[in-house]
């Protein structure tokens, strides 16, 4: 970190990914000033019951631009990989070490490799598998190297094998939770359309916008309201008790190994809205 305004890369599978996992972190680094990047690997193609390809394509680019500007103005790419097609091959690698490189991030916030989604396990192993290379100059010769290593850190997930989700951060996003529903609303083509029709919910879905709005916060809240009681204890040892006790609603992450080590010392410069010791 050269100077107090970081650069925070976000790597999804899909387009809204970033968002259900990152969103509230995400609203935060732009209030301070900070520069946030989300990364779509795959192209969401595949991502409806209806819509397929090119036409769905421009609907989720257009999707992840309105919730680029809910989140106060962050980047959002979309890469071209086919959704639900996704390979770690050599090519997919380099593209993402390219893209790392030229990002320059203090932060790498990804999945982790045991997901139930195949696309969402490979976008993680191309996140590791670049970890180091990015530093090699001899590998993606074009895009000049970095001398630095990135800090990763996994996106939280409920998965118990074969190891459960560990954090050692856990940030309130309660002050941003609305900025954080009002992005998951842009994806709508997703919400109130696909998962709606995969997860066979389409009876719950009121018909008009601000009932659907209602909604999908009802369903953000209980996606992610057990979270806070479960890493209670972190709360405690990074707010104090007082607040610790107080904290609804979070979001966590776990350092991932190949990526520079997220230490004590630097997560709350990392993490800048976390309150100093």
């Amino acid at each position: 970190m050269s100077d107090s305004r970081l650069t925070v890369l976000v790597i999804g599978a899909h387009p809204d990914d970033c968002d259900i996992k990152a969103g509230g972190v995400a609203a935060l680094y732009r209030q301070a000033g900070h520069r946030v990047r989300f990364v779509s690997v795959t192209n969401g193609e595949s991502g409806h019951h209806l819509l397929h390809g090119p036409e769905l394509v421009a609907i989720r680019r257009q999707e992840a631009a309105a919730a680029a500007e809910a989140l106060g103005g962050i980047e959002y790419d979309v890469l071209s990989n086919r959704d639900g097609y996704l390979e770690p091959t050599l090519a997919a690698r380099a593209e993402l070490i390219g893209l790392i490189r030229q990002t320059a991030p203090d932060l790498i916030l990804t999945h982790r490799p045991n997901d139930y989604h195949p696309d969402h396990r490979y976008t993680s192993q191309l996140v590791c598998d670049s970890a180091y290379m990015v530093t090699v100059p001899a590998v993606v010769p074009e895009v000049p190297v970095l001398r630095t290593n990135p800090v990763i850190a996994w996106m939280s997930d409920g998965f118990q094998k074969p190891a459960p989700f560990n954090p050692t951060v856990a940030v309130d996003i309660g002050p941003v939770l609305e900025q954080v529903i009002d992005a998951l609303d842009c994806h709508r083509s997703q919400f109130y359309e696909w998962l709606a029709w995969n997860h066979q919910y389409e009876d719950q879905l009121p018909a008009d916008d601000a009932g659907r709005r209602e909604w999908l916060g009802g369903w953000f809240r209980k996606r992610i309201g057990g979270l806070a009681d479960r890493y209670r204890p972190l709360l405690h040892e990074l707010y104090g008790r007082e607040r610790g006790e107080e904290i609804q609603w979070v979001e966590a992450f776990e350092p991932c190994e190949y990526g520079s080590p997220l230490t004590e010392e630097n997560r709350r410069k990392l993490f800048p809205f976390l309150p100093p010791v």
